[in-house]
């Protein structure tokens, strides 16, 4: 009776802790790539295959209906001598600097206000409050955000040249989108306001992980909210910074809606951007060919800088790994 009971233990402990598991099993350890399967074939049908074909698409003389002209490199060789073409990703720098440069910087000062005071001197949801009103055109469709600002803009009926005429200030009063030379900086002031809220999420997102000891170290030492800020949050949520920036550099770079529905390229262009160029270019004037050689020029910038974003913010974290050890 007792060896049958020693045996039946051996037994149970056996099966308690199974050798190691067969890789030729129908289950394998590595069996969650099935799962990134449905997501690869989606990028594939989505995003691949169709860059593949506007690729070659570019390579020729195509209204639209027929059969396209192989043209080879001609398309990128206009491109060389397009002054619109040109002019359109100038304008793309300022879009950057509207979404990317002005709102990160923004969002940075916005975020550690709300995180470093507004919420120890007036609570966490004062500033819950304040970081949903900051975030609320994220949400909002971006056609109905540019009807909106298109009405806040009119020249004449629209409620900013009202409100300058109210205060006494009507000699400000502009055409603000259909001026040639303020029409750019008011779609970025839009884009600005678009965008801010964004940034503003993630840094505040970022501060929750830093050390609450720092900041209270940092206020024991008689350091101010700038000083704070400069030595303890900048340096704390870089990784955060990268992603910002990237991601708002994409949008800006590859911006249509709100140029569509504010101003259209206009007014004479001077709104254009690479992405409008392109649809205008395919759409309107049925140059096939021609729009897809623009935007596959704009998606392989875009494929560019997001590499060199990448690569910055990998060699940024091992060195001050290697500063650690």
């Amino acid at each position: 009776m007792t060896v049958a009971v020693e045996k039946g233990a051996r037994a149970t402990r056996r099966n308690r802790h199974p050798g190691p598991r067969n890789p030729h099993s129908p289950h394998p350890r590595n069996s969650y790539a099935l799962f990134l399967l449905p997501g690869a074939l989606a990028a594939l049908a989505v995003i691949v295959i169709p860059f593949l074909m506007n690729t070659a698409v570019s390579f020729t003389s195509w209204q639209g209906v027929g059969d396209p002209k192989w043209t080879g490199l001609a398309n990128y060789r206009d491109l060389l001598d397009d002054a619109e073409f040109w002019a359109s990703f100038r304008h793309s720098l300022f879009m950057v600097v509207a979404m990317a440069a002005v709102p990160t910087i923004v969002g940075l000062v916005l975020a550690a206000a709300l995180f470093d005071y507004i919420a120890k001197h007036f609570g966490t949801r004062i500033a819950a409050i304040l970081r949903a009103c900051f975030y609320l055109p994220q949400v909002l469709p971006i056609a109905v955000a540019g009807i909106v600002w298109s009405w806040i803009l009119a020249p004449d009926n629209g409620s900013l040249n009202a409100l300058l005429k109210a205060v006494g200030l009507g000699s400000w009063q502009q055409d603000w989108l259909g001026d040639p030379d303020i029409a750019l900086y008011s779609v970025m002031g839009v884009m600005v306001w678009v965008q801010l809220g964004f940034p503003l999420v993630v840094f505040m997102a970022g501060l929750q992980r830093v050390d609450p000891q720092l900041y209270e170290a940092a206020e024991l030492d008689g350091a101010g909210w700038w000083r704070r800020f400069w030595h303890i949050t900048l340096p704390q949520i870089r990784p955060e910074i990268y992603v910002v920036l990237t991601w708002c550099t994409i949008a800006a770079l590859k911006v249509f809606g709100a140029v569509y529905v504010l101003t259209k390229g206009g007014p004479g262009g001077a709104t254009d951007v690479p992405s409008y160029f392109s649809f205008t270019t395919f759409f309107e004037k049925t140059q096939v060919g021609y729009g897809a050689a623009i935007s596959t020029v704009l998606t392989v910038i875009i494929l560019v800088l997001s590499i060199a974003f990448l690569k910055l913010q990998t060699r940024a974290e091992d060195a001050e790994e290697g500063a650690r050890t």
